[in-house]
């Protein structure tokens, strides 16, 4: 076994992988039609990193594959406040738009279809979330990870603005 196959078995066992959607296309030849298969994908290692990618390919398995290791590459950090998200976010994707609110603990992650997938890949525990608009897989997830983008945490936005980091009030 090469080195690299051994990196890539490493690095594949750390994330948890989701298919979120398989789209079916046909092609329509003389002999009759020819399939392909775009599937998309979700992986996320419970810790606060998620991404997401597409993958095409004439067989499904392929596609799945081509897909996680799109995702793969394209990770994102979720800022997080415990086991929740900082503060409310709507973000618009294409038809698309998607709400998430953070939640008390022990309130569970409500959330539907490609939000939930994504967020529980993310390690987010705590959440309020609502799909609005189009219910298309594709921008739900888009749309979903532009609100992850969208995300900040007090410490990252006291270092925007220059402002020394003063201890949370417990009042």
């Amino acid at each position: 076994m090469a080195k690299r196959e051994i990196i890539n078995e490493a690095a594949a066992s750390e994330f948890d992988e989701s298919v979120i959607a398989i789209n079916r296309s046909a092609k329509v030849v003389k002999g009759g039609k020819n399939f392909s298969f775009g599937a998309l994908v979700v992986v996320g290692d419970h810790n606060g990193r998620v991404g997401y990618g597409y993958g095409k390919a004439n067989e499904v398995s392929d596609a799945i594959r081509k897909g996680g290791e799109a995702a793969r590459r394209n990770l994102v950090k979720v800022p997080m406040n415990g086991q929740t998200l900082p503060h409310d976010i709507e973000v618009k994707f294409g038809g698309a738009r998607v709400l998430l609110r953070p939640a008390s603990a022990g309130t569970g992650l409500i959330a539907g279809g490609a939000v939930r997938a994504i967020l529980e890949l993310a390690g987010v525990k705590d959440v309020l979330a609502k799909s609005l608009g189009a219910s298309n897989a594709t921008n739900v997830a888009k749309a979903t990870f532009k609100a992850i983008e969208g995300l900040s945490t007090r410490e990252m936005a006291y270092a925007r603005r220059g402002i020394a980091v003063k201890p949370a009030d417990n009042n």
